[in-house]
């Protein structure tokens, strides 16, 4: 185990070695000891199965020739590869978790990033020493550095890797901004606008649940939704904001480390909820939402206000725009969304850490691994990641340089109109990755306007704290099992009792009962480690 974490730790050396000399090979998967002197590779064909997370569950891949992103890597590395995806949450792991104990796992596979905890307590995945190194992945090494490689273990084990993933944040709210012209036009005195803190959001969530924002003269629009999924109180409910709780957790002015739902506070920002939810102006049916149910009630026109991490979501012409999808649902050209957010100076979220681990079966063989990582390291080349995530060059792009400019007819065509499926590949090995900065690419795409830079422009003020490291609970604590008793507690307080006065009671069971005070005192030690500074768990 030591002699693990030595060579995990002596990557930041290796790299800087390696990178150096790597420039001719960015587009090469690794040396295959079978190589001809000619360069040729032989390799025994393999049958690989992966299953990963997609970003959402409106892509599929097509069948055939359709997806020459399959074809190609089948073709180039000689295997035949079957990729299961759907989105990450709870159907995905339960779904791994069923293989798993079934015997008939992925060779690789995502993971929900604290379920991956478990995965390696139980010895279900593979140590990842030999095979996740700059010598064999030098264009990983390209988007993960070797201190996030090396912060991101647990269990003292080589374990788990990420995903690549975006540096950037993009979680903000979108406002209907054709619906507060339209009702300040036919009431002046109104004076609504695109928000700024919570009072002026309410203001207009209310105006859009009663004033009928789209002139139908029917009471058929609701200010803001959210998904709860059934068992959730969302952290994108602006109250959490409103009480200076950062969603998640976060660490304050003081270095307190505290978690927004196992706080005092947390009763404040039920309450609030609270006297929220009995102004009307959410969709009823919030609670038992899924994600999906929340864009399409804004695609067709029945909500004003939701919140998105995705960075082109309200964009003019985007796969992804939800301004677009609504202007043609509802039929109403001059539908248009504005991005805001309420934060003010308060952090919205920590920099971003690696989320997403890509693990290997521990019953995997050797040269199934290994091949799986020349694939991968591929995906992270410039070839590779344009190929995944964009299409065919001067099919889909064309390149000047590190310049990418986006095609966007052929890419609506050959990609978008057959499941616009380079969402789950590109998915496979950059998880939510818009920026390739990190291998020396700009994308540049025609379709961009003035009030998609507008959007772009919201992103750059949001305020972020540094967190420094993933963190996970001590061996023999759970912390999924702990939020589903967390969340439970919340549900329960928020729509069983009248007000918030039995949440001191509740959090003293959650803090020692279910052992929320063991996990977060930990979590406050790793952080401590990370940053050089005493960091402490704090709940009230």
């Amino acid at each position: 185990m030591k002699k693990q974490l030595r060579q995990l730790a002596a990557i930041s050396i290796a790299s800087a070695l390696v990178l150096s000399a790597c420039g001719k090979t960015d587009n090469k998967p690794a040396a295959d000891p079978g190589a001809t002197p000619g360069g040729e590779q032989k390799k025994e064909k393999l049958s690989l199965y992966w299953m990963t997370a997609a970003l959402t569950n409106n892509s599929n891949l097509p069948s055939g020739d359709k997806d020459f992103i399959k074809k190609t890597i089948e073709e180039k590395f000689n295997v035949e590869l079957k990729l299961d995806y759907m989105a990450m949450g709870e159907e995905f792991s339960n779904k791994l978790n069923l293989l798993l104990a079934g015997g008939n796992a992925p060779d690789m596979f995502h993971a929900d990033g604290a379920k991956s905890n478990g995965y390696i307590i139980d010895g279900a995945v593979a140590d990842l020493t030999k095979y996740v190194t700059p010598e064999k992945m030098p264009n990983y090494f390209k988007w993960i550095t070797p201190e996030e490689l090396k912060r991101y273990q647990v269990q003292n084990v080589f374990k788990r890797a990420p995903v690549p993933f975006p540096k950037d944040y993009y979680g903000v709210y979108y406002v209907r901004k054709d619906w507060i012209d339209a009702l300040n036009k036919k009431d002046p005195n109104l004076k609504l606008k695109v928000p700024t803190n919570y009072d002026e959001m309410i203001a207009v969530m209310k105006a859009f649940t009663f004033n009928d924002p789209d002139g139908n003269g029917k009471n058929d629009t609701y200010g803001f939704s959210t998904a709860g999924s059934g068992t959730t109180i969302p952290n994108d409910l602006p109250e959490w904001f409103k009480n200076g709780m950062t969603p998640g957790f976060f660490i304050d002015k003081d270095n307190n480390f505290i978690d927004s739902g196992t706080n005092l506070r947390t009763a404040k920002v039920l309450d609030d909820i609270r006297k929220t939810l009995d102004l009307k102006v959410i969709d009823p049916d919030w609670f038992l939402n899924k994600g999906g149910d929340v864009t399409n009630k804004v695609q067709q026109g029945k909500v004003g206000i939701f919140f998105s991490g995705v960075r082109d979501i309200a964009f003019d012409n985007s796969n992804n725009s939800v301004q677009k999808k609504t202007q043609e649902i509802t039929g109403n050209k001059d539908a248009k969304f504005e991005a805001f957010h309420i934060a003010g100076d308060v952090p919205v979220s920590y920099s971003p850490l690696p989320g997403v681990p890509f693990m290997f079966n521990v019953k995997t063989s050797e040269a199934k691994i290994q091949r799986s990582i020349e694939i991968l390291d591929w995906l992270a080349s410039p070839e590779g990641w344009l190929l995944a995530n964009v299409g065919k060059e001067n099919v889909h792009y064309k390149k000047n340089g590190g310049k990418i400019e986006l095609i966007p007819d052929a890419i609506q065509k050959d990609i978008i109109a057959n499941g616009n499926f380079t969402e789950i590949w590109g998915g496979v090995f950059s998880y939510n990755v818009k920026n390739p900065a990190a291998i020396g690419l700009e994308i540049i795409d025609p379709r961009e306007t003035d009030h998609d830079r507008a959007i772009l422009e919201v992103f750059k003020k949001l305020k972020f704290y540094t967190l420094g490291t993933n963190v996970a609970p001590p061996t023999g604590l759970d912390i999924g099992a702990y939020r589903k008793e967390m969340r439970a507690l919340q549900v329960k307080l928020l729509f069983e009792e009248k007000d918030s006065s039995n949440w001191p009671k509740y959090l003293d069971e959650l803090l020692n009962k279910y052992k929320a005070k063991a996990i977060f005192d930990s979590y406050a030690e790793q952080i401590t480690a990370a940053l050089g500074k005493k960091v402490t768990f704090k709940s009230d």
